[in-house]
């Protein structure tokens, strides 16, 4: 059994996130912007997965939780950035799921999406400043 590489499996939740990124602007400039939520979720979920391993040399759990995944990452988050991972957690099942879908839709407006796509590239930003700077 090949031995668990923590920088190969690091550096692959990196540039997920990345292309992630990428698709999450995409969207939002295609006023897209339940998907660009979803996205935004994901980008998050990938680098605190990245952090995850970095920290414990382990793999990431197969949840979605952010603030689950902050935790096990032993980041010290401000009562905003808690805020944030609390309520991107729940894009990740409202633009997924069907029954969630409509209203999530329609509450992700192009000033709702503004808002959260902002804060999301700041939490981005916040957490590659964590990894270390030859993985990103």
């Amino acid at each position: 059994m090949p031995k668990f590489n923590t920088k190969k499996v690091v550096g692959y939740w990196i540039k997920n996130a990345e292309l992630k990124w990428e698709t999450a602007k995409s969207l939002k400039r295609s006023k897209k912007y339940s998907d660009c939520l979803f996205f935004c979720h994901l980008v998050l979920e990938c680098l605190l997965k990245a952090l995850v391993v970095e920290r414990t040399g382990k793999e990431a759990p197969f949840i979605h939780n952010l603030v689950r995944l902050a935790e096990l990452a032993e980041l010290n988050l401000t009562a905003d950035q808690k805020e944030l991972l609390r309520v991107a957690t729940p894009f990740n099942i409202r633009a997924r799921y069907e029954d969630y879908k409509m209203a999530f839709y329609k509450k992700a407006n192009k000033t709702y999406t503004d808002k959260y796509f902002e804060k999301s590239n700041e939490m981005r930003l916040w957490l590659l400043k964590r990894l270390p700077k030859k993985q990103r």
